[in-house]
């Protein structure tokens, strides 16, 4: 049998940080061969980005067919030497297994591939199995869940339900199932003015005042109130460039990113529409441009999210809350083919210097997710 925390610390020994460049899933693939998975690596590019090479791997031909999604791509360690251990080791200390991705989300994937090694060695399940694993979800998911989703839709195959292995728990395990998230748009902002002489601003323009105006309307008031599903939207700036290294020259231009998190209060076009509305009572001119990195979505209550809160319940003994909080994941692309919720481990640490999990966490994810399996596919 598939032992979940030492494939967790094979999967980190690999320096897979974004975008994964194929070690990783090539491990990964290696494994699921051998329970009787069909493996294909998938790599997808276009002009200026990196190339990412993607994992689909399905047992079974019947319906439904129940997913596993995550990604094997980690963000950087930052600085090396504030960690207690060597962050690709895969030390285990204290009870505790220590690396980049550790819980952030290599050790879930271990515990899903662990999970049907276990059940396939009991009985048959009545459907199929599968795991689609992306190199870039922690980058810019140009190239990773999303083609792959287009990759299955040219063949005429489709994903039935899907369970997210992202750390869902704030601070111990059964807390928390993600069945939904707020959407993300971004907006480029910038103001041009007139380049002179700062004792001489009668012949300038200083673009500055101008863009803490309308950042000033942006954030006069709150987007909304949120609902009984989502926390409010929350809008953030998150920086300001005039790029002026000198003292005594009033600047051309003055820019400025943020990030607006959106409950389904509004879609993006709405959302925009408010924004735009905000700025214009500036009085300045401005020029904007947009990107929605994904949209808000929340998946019903239904079969999925009751097997996984079931199963959940079994293991911690407690009842999870069923939350839409937090930042953006690959499910938000899975949505458009299936119902699809996110549980994984503990995310205190994710990102962090010293990133670990308990040991006992992994194998008890284990067995959540073998009984999520038998629940749905029994």
């Amino acid at each position: 049998m598939i032992d979940p925390v030492a494939l967790s610390q094979e999967l980190i020994r690999h320096k897979s940080v974004t975008p994964d460049t194929g070690d990783a899933l090539d491990l990964l693939a290696e494994h699921l061969e051998k329970l009787g998975f069909e493996c294909h690596k998938l790599i997808f590019e276009e002009d200026g980005t990196d190339p990412v090479p993607n994992l689909y791997a399905r047992r079974g031909n019947a319906a439904p067919n129940l997913c596993f999604a995550g990604h094997t791509d980690v963000v950087p360690v930052g600085a090396e030497k504030n960690w207690s251990v060597d962050p690709f080791a895969a030390t285990i200390k204290d009870g505790n297994l220590y690396g980049r991705g550790a819980s952030d989300m290599k050790s879930a994937i271990a515990a899903f591939v662990s999970a049907c090694d276990r059940v396939l060695a009991e009985t048959s399940v009545n459907g199929s199995l599968s795991l689609l694993i992306t190199g870039d979800e922690e980058g810019p998911a140009i190239n990773g869940t999303r083609k792959v989703l287009d990759w299955l839709r040219a063949r005429n195959e489709t994903i039935d339900l899907c369970v997210v292995g992202e750390p869902t728990n704030p601070k111990q395990m059964g807390q928390m199932i993600k069945v939904g998230r707020r959407g993300s748009l971004h907006g480029m902002l910038s103001v041009t003015g007139i380049q002179g002489h700062v004792a001489y601003p009668q012949v300038a323009h200083n673009p500055v005042p101008d863009l803490v105006k309308v950042l000033a309307e942006l954030n006069k008031e709150p987007l909304d109130n949120g609902n009984e599903l989502f926390q409010p939207s929350n809008l953030e700036v998150v920086n300001i460039h005039v790029g002026n290294e000198s003292h005594n020259v009033i600047p051309e231009q003055a820019s400025a990113r943020f990030n607006v998190r959106f409950n389904n209060e509004f879609t993006p076009e709405s959302l925009q529409a408010e924004l735009t509305r905000r700025m214009a009572r500036a009085g300045v001119n401005y020029d904007i441009d947009w990107w929605v990195s994904g949209e808000s979505f929340l998946t019903e209550e239904g079969p999925l999210s009751a097997a996984v809160s079931e199963a959940v319940a079994r293991h911690t003994d407690q009842e999870p809350e069923l939350s839409t909080t937090g930042g953006t994941s690959d499910a938000r692309f899975i949505k458009d083919m299936c119902p699809v919720v996110e549980f994984g481990l503990v995310g205190a640490t994710m990102h962090k210097i010293d990133e670990h999990v308990a040991v006992s966490d992994i194998n008890m994810l284990t067995d959540i997710y073998a009984d999520v399996i038998r629940l749905l596919l029994k």
